[in-house]
């Protein structure tokens, strides 16, 4: 069990029988075996395929899942945020790689007082004048700071414009003092939900020639970096075949949600991953034909992506509408289908990131059992 946090009102419910059906909701629901699985499938596979996983903690933002991926043999982290490697750097957990720019004074000085705490802390950086600004505040704390450069693959959302311009911020690593150039990053976040596996497999080896192009250029400088870091969920086991990257930052993995297996998988088998995460709602109106009222809605799940798939305590083929901040609709498939009141469902997450950070809490179940209640440890922190 969790020590030291706040467990929430479901924490007597723990170790009883029957009691992920008798949660106070709604509720984050997160399915152990299910996320035990997708953890060593993954690990597994990187094995295979003679790669390292740094899996992304934007997916989860939890201490505990993070040192279960430690555990299976990740080699560190990637947070998107200072304040995810925070958490990790408090939990003592290493090699965390920080995959946007920190730019802002206050957030640099906060970073060179993390990397004092951490071990084998990097951040990524795109721009000369980033460069500068990382380069005197590490020199002033006397500490090195561990550097990947980030290159623009597509995405256009941050990463150096082009291999030229990448390879010039090595140069001005390596000339530096207190920076130390580690390897390089690429990300093509706009490839991981092309619906075709064979489109998603040219766009994305399209995508990492370029990152393929500044290693062996950097390389070419003396440099002894090492690091190639890059992918996602949805192009994983493509990634893993183009002998570019040395790493994946694979992230919706351990959850899955309605985005990801909606996407089309490369092989014939399907996803290596299930579905591990759910918000469990109660019906509180039953008052019209055709439709019941549940306490889930805006406020539970993210809404950039498809609507919940109500997976679990309502009849076939019911699907969800939003109906409001703390409401969601359940739409019935025939006339004669009906919830009572008090009836519990889940639905399965649409978009994992973004829903796990509404919530404080996963409510962590093996079967039909409530077994421990982890925080969700840096929710919100930037």
């Amino acid at each position: 069990m969790t020590l030291g946090h706040d467990l929430g009102p479901n924490a007597p419910l723990i170790g009883k029988p029957g009691s992920r059906g008798k949660l106070i909701t709604p509720a984050l629901v997160l399915d152990l075996d299910a996320l035990e699985h997708n953890i060593a499938a993954m690990q597994a596979f990187a094995r295979s395929k003679n790669v390292t996983l740094r899996p992304h903690v934007k997916t989860h933002k939890s201490v505990e899942v993070a040192r279960r991926q430690l555990a299976a043999g990740a080699i560190g982290f990637s947070a998107a945020t200072l304040g995810e490697a925070r958490a990790l750097v408090a939990a003592g957990l290493p090699g965390v790689l920080i995959t946007s720019p920190i730019v802002p004074t206050a957030k640099i000085e906060a970073l060179i007082a993390l990397n004092r705490k951490a071990t084998d802390l990097m951040v990524v950086a795109d721009h000369p004048s980033n460069l500068a600004a990382l380069e005197a505040a590490a020199s002033s704390a006397g500490t090195p700071l561990g550097v990947v450069i980030d290159l623009d693959v597509g995405l256009q959302r941050t990463g150096a414009d082009s291999v030229q311009s990448a390879l010039a911020l090595a140069r001005q690593i390596i000339s530096s003092r207190h920076l130390r150039l580690r390897g390089i990053q690429g990300y093509a976040g706009h490839l991981q939900h092309v619906i075709s596996a064979a489109e998603r497999r040219q766009a994305s080896n399209e995508a990492l020639a370029s990152l393929g192009v500044l290693h062996d250029q950097i390389r070419a400088l003396g440099s002894d970096a090492t690091i190639v870091s890059g992918g996602g969920t949805g192009t994983y086991d493509i990634d893993s075949d183009g002998g570019v990257l040395t790493e994946l930052q694979v992230g919706s993995y351990v959850f899955m949600d309605v985005q990801y297996v909606q996407v089309e998988p490369t092989t014939p088998a399907g996803w290596r991953f299930k579905p591990a995460l759910f918000v469990q709602a109660s019906v509180i109106s039953a008052s019209h034909p055709g439709h019941v009222t549940i306490d889930a809605g805006l406020k539970c799940f993210a809404t950039d992506g498809p609507v919940p798939d109500v997976c679990r305590g309502a009849p076939p083929n019911t699907t969800y509408k939003f109906m409001g901040d703390e409401h969601g609709r359940l739409v019935f498939a025939r006339p004669e289908d009906r919830l009572p009141l008090g009836a519990v469902v889940e639905c399965f997450v649409p978009h994992c990131d973004p829903t796990v950070n509404l919530h404080d809490l996963y409510h962590v179940v093996r079967g039909e059992v409530l077994v421990d209640i982890w925080p969700v440890d840096a929710r919100g922190d930037h």
